[in-house]
């Protein structure tokens, strides 16, 4: 039974509503992401908010497995109050709930990555916004691939420090070859497609354009927003947000550190910049909370999904 709304109640993981703000205490309460009701019932759904625990496609450091359980955790300090930078409570205007994470088997990585599409598919096919949390990077191909299926070809817009282009072979489960896959696949829009925050060297751009980290620092939020939107135009889109496009200064807990990347306050600037594009659904991986200080890493994560939903409300809004 659901409590009136203005009644005080705890743990509103389980006892809330869809819509409205929750008023847990931050430091107590059943952790979902920002208090959303956990439920595997999104009949009717605005969005959608599930976790994928994957890190066994890593290169580096492991440990991005437990990144949903760190998201949930400290979106608890976005609960109950208007938002920045909208100033608005977005599930006044979302039906939303946690669905929790998805089942993976245990030594079969490709029945992993059919369950991740097999998984999303069936909540995207509701017509509900799939908010993904990660899990390293290779979850966003079968992420892509279910969006695909719905929503056509999709331009990609990609933070991270990393093309992700590598080619380990057709077929390959690896966090560093994802966007290869995906344009093998014909899953993305090459020619609308960017990627921000670059600061390694990939053997092929597969003709996605790409803003180096040096180059994001010298435009600005407003010039990397401009070159985003000037790039995938009104067409739809797919936001991917790896972690270590934030340099290690404000996200060290992940696998693949690499330094003179973008601020938090950059990333978030130029996510909500671009808050107007035509996104099907987007995901924040990378998030290692092993490596991670004072939860730095997963708050900036989490305040980028944040930000996204904010967009979402203020598009329902109209």
């Amino acid at each position: 039974m659901t409590e009136p709304a203005d009644t005080p109640t705890i743990d509103h993981a389980f006892t809330g509503d869809r819509r409205g703000a929750a008023h847990d205490p931050t430091y107590a309460g059943a952790l979902s992401f920002m208090r959303r009701r956990y439920s595997k019932d999104f009949t009717g759904c605005d969005l959608v908010i599930w976790g994928v625990p994957f890190d066994l496609a890593v290169s580096n450091r492991p440990g991005t497995r437990f990144g949903p359980q760190a998201l949930r955790r400290v979106s608890a300090i976005f609960d109950g109050d208007a938002q920045y930078p909208s100033r608005i409570d977005p599930f006044e205007h979302l039906s939303a709930v946690d669905y929790g994470d998805c089942l993976l088997p245990r030594s079969d990585l490709q029945g992993c990555a059919k369950a991740i599409e097999e998984g999303a598919a069936k909540i995207i096919a509701s017509g509900a916004h799939l908010v993904t949390l990660g899990g390293d990077h290779f979850i966003t191909l079968p992420l892509l691939r279910a969006h695909v299926a719905r929503h056509g070809k999709l331009a990609l817009v990609q933070f991270d420090a990393h093309q992700d282009t590598w080619d380990d072979g057709i077929g390959a489960i690896s966090h560093g070859t994802f966007v290869l896959e995906a344009v093998r696949e014909g899953l993305i829009d090459v020619e609308r497609s960017i990627q921000i925050g670059i600061r390694t060297v990939a053997p092929r751009d597969c003709g996605i354009a790409v803003i180096d980290g040096y180059a994001a620092q010298a435009l600005g939020v407003d010039g990397v927003v401009a070159r985003i939107r000037q790039r995938v135009g009104h067409g739809p889109a797919y936001l991917t947000f790896d972690i270590d496009g934030l340099d290690p200064a404000f996200a060290p807990g992940t696998g693949t550190p690499v330094a003179g990347g973008l601020s938090s306050a950059q990333g978030l600037g130029m996510v909500w910049g671009i808050r107007d594009l035509d996104f099907r659904g987007m995901d924040v991986v990378e998030v290692s909370p092993p490596y991670d200080h004072a939860d730095a890493t997963a708050i900036a994560g989490a305040a980028v999904a944040q930000h996204y939903i904010q967009a979402l409300a203020l598009k329902k809004m109209g």
